[in-house]
């Protein structure tokens, strides 16, 4: 039996060309995901995994649909590999039923996780060179110049600090926050 496994990182994402490949290649049942792929536990893939027999074949679009991690894969092909079950990425031509399949597998993993650390250190260095430039990521501050000298003032005025955090349309952990004690009277 082919059982197969798809994954998107994000609940709008859509899902439609794995299953159609999945479907293509003759997959008896198919199982999902819509998290990130750096979750251990996926119930879509566990439930993948438990109808697993000896003889069966765990069938991904993408090899980064199973896992992330190098470490993570190996170890997960290896689990399958124990109880008898192979292991097949269509985009990748990887089929752990052979040997030659299998070296290509440990290959695969081997790039697919550089080419994430790549992925990871081209955007730190992108949010870097914006930071450097002046801009700054993130949500906008909730309490602004403005807002700190009324929150001072209304303060300094006996104001009660619930009453200015309504006023200004905050919380009160974040006038707090933004005003120490020391700086409140």
């Amino acid at each position: 039996m082919q059982v197969g496994y798809a994954r998107v990182s994000t609940k709008d994402q859509d899902l439609s060309l794995q299953f159609e490949a999945l479907n293509q290649v003759g997959c008896d049942k198919i199982y999902e995901d819509k998290v990130s792929g750096t979750k251990s536990s996926r119930k879509g893939l566990n439930l993948a995994i438990e109808v697993l027999r000896d003889g069966d074949c765990l069938v991904v679009w993408k090899l980064d649909r199973l896992g992330r991690s190098v470490k993570d894969l190996v170890t997960m092909v290896g689990e399958l590999e124990k109880r008898g079950v192979h292991f097949k990425s269509l985009t990748d031509n990887i089929d752990t039923s052979t040997p030659a399949g299998r070296f290509f597998f440990h290959v695969m993993a081997s790039l697919a996780q550089m080419e994430r650390e790549l992925m990871v250190e081209r955007t730190h260095a992108g949010l870097e060179a914006a930071r450097k430039q002046g801009r700054v990521g993130g949500r906008k501050r909730s309490m602004t110049d403005s807002k700190l000298q009324s929150a001072k003032r209304l303060l300094a005025d006996g104001v009660l600090p619930k009453d200015v955090a309504h006023d200004l349309g905050i919380s009160v952990p974040t006038l707090y926050r933004w005003l120490p004690a020391s700086e409140r009277s």
